[in-house]
């Protein structure tokens, strides 16, 4: 005995067949990242959430350490660490609302299992006798927001009509209510649940690069008072400094544009997505409440549950087992376009592709016998030529279903060729005459002596 223990039937058999039941985060269909047991939900592109940490800490600590550090000892006592606090309070109230927008629910609209019931509409026909009645279900439905038809549609990835507002996410693979944009600094969408902390995100860090910017100066200029230099000399003896003044000027013109678009869409109550795709200002916007109705519905009203229960459990879907027809094997998706419209993607088939080529090689024909090998000819020759034994078939080489292997020796046909080989070979068996087959043998001497 070597000490082991052989596993618990009772273990065994819950671990490969369980209750039946999995969390909702281990079923999800989108390409969401989960953390904590799917407390907390991330776009795909979650790393570039850590980049984006990194430039706001990076610059905040060059700035503790060369210029708020320097600034304490210069001010009274209680003025200069409150020059240390502000920014660091800044800096973390930054990064918790960046979180805050990375790591919740944007607005997720639950997907359908199965689609909507085809409801009674002019462009269905009726069905004639011995057929069945067409299920197609409208592109588009009209909804009234505020007097105002609005148009909705039917999304095939989630297999609902999207509600007003709410459009699919081609990077996280869900439909999103009051969609707003994918923000890659962010790592996650934007969305209903989570434009609050978005802006506040983004405004907090214009506070930010406005407050580094504006000391950075002061320090320079109690450099000038205290040595009476020039600017030029003050700032030889800062780099660090200059560095941050250059880095928050161009990242304030980010943000800070940033922060004015999103003031602008408030005051109107629109979303990124509607404004790149609508244009309201050319037309009626049917979700206008005013200016200020506008802002306390952003910020003043409270945030509607989410719709997605990640942590319960639901049942495993059961896997769609493979068919066998006449000895070949059948992938489920054989035949279907693995893409998705709404995704923008092209189809492709590789599992189709790749079921027919293990159908191939089921019935690849072997000519690695000794007796039908070539006789020694030009290598030229032999790839022309066929073997001994095929006189009289009707094999046709396809440069990409048949292949003729040096090392192995192998010659694949594909199964739609296969059929027309077998028929040709049964008609030149049968068909041929003694004579005839002499003639062939003579000539095919004649052309080996030909080449030699």
């Amino acid at each position: 005995m070597n000490g082991l223990q052989p596993p618990r039937p009772d273990l065994a058999d819950e671990a490969n067949h369980g209750d039946g039941f999995i969390r909702t985060y281990k079923a999800w269909k989108g390409s969401n990242v989960f953390v904590l047991g799917g407390r907390f939900i991330f776009g795909p592109d979650v790393r570039s959430l850590f980049f984006t940490i990194f430039l706001i800490v990076a610059p905040v600590a060059v700035f503790c350490v060369f210029v708020a550090r320097k600034l304490m000892d210069d001010f009274p006592h209680h003025l200069g660490i409150s020059i240390m606090a502000v920014v660091v309070a800044l800096t973390l109230s930054d990064i918790t609302l960046l979180l805050l927008a990375s790591g919740r629910d944007p607005g997720v609209i639950p997907r359908n299992l199965h689609p909507p019931e085809p409801e009674g509409y002019e462009g269905m026909t009726e069905a004639r006798p011995g057929q069945t009645p067409p299920l197609r279900l409208p592109r588009t439905k009209d909804v009234i927001v505020n007097g105002i038809s609005v148009k909705i549609k039917y999304c095939d990835t989630c297999m609902l009509y999207r509600p007003p507002r709410c459009s699919h996410c081609s990077i996280c693979n869900n439909c999103v209510d009051r969609f707003d944009h994918h923000c890659p600094w962010v790592g996650q969408c934007i969305g209903l649940r989570n434009y609050r902390f978005f802006f506040m995100f983004v405004f907090s860090t214009t506070l930010l690069c406005l407050y580094v910017h504006g000391f950075c100066w002061v320090y320079i200029r109690r450099i000038m008072n205290g040595e009476e230099a020039t600017i030029w000399k003050a700032m030889t003896k800062t780099p660090a400094s200059i560095v941050l003044i250059i880095y928050t000027f161009i990242s304030v013109w980010f943000v800070g544009g940033l922060t004015v678009f999103h003031l602008y869409l408030i005051s109107t109550n629109q979303s990124t997505y509607e404004n790149f795709r609508y244009r309201y200002d050319r037309h009626e916007n049917p979700y206008n409440k005013g200016v200020i109705r506008n802002f306390l519905e952003v910020f003043c009203t409270s945030i509607p549950p989410s719709k997605i229960n990640l942590r319960a459990k639901v049942p495993k879907e059961p896997a769609i087992a493979p068919r066998t027809v006449s000895g070949g094997f059948i992938s489920p998706n054989n035949g279907k376009a693995i893409g998705d419209i709404e995704m923008g993607r092209k189809p492709v088939w590789d599992e189709a592709l790749g079921d027919i080529s293990d159908y191939a090689g089921q019935h690849s024909v072997d000519y690695s016998d000794k007796d039908s090998r070539l006789p020694d000819v030009s290598p030229d020759l032999s790839r022309i030529l066929p073997p001994d034994n095929t006189e009289g078939r009707g094999v046709m080489h396809h440069p990409r279903r048949s292949s003729w292997g040096r090392n192995s020796e192998r010659w694949e046909i594909s199964p739609e060729i296969l059929p027309l080989s077998r028929i040709g070979e049964s008609k030149g068996m049968n068909g041929k005459s003694n004579g005839e087959s002499t003639n062939q043998n003579q000539q095919f001497e004649m052309r080996l002596s030909t080449v030699k």
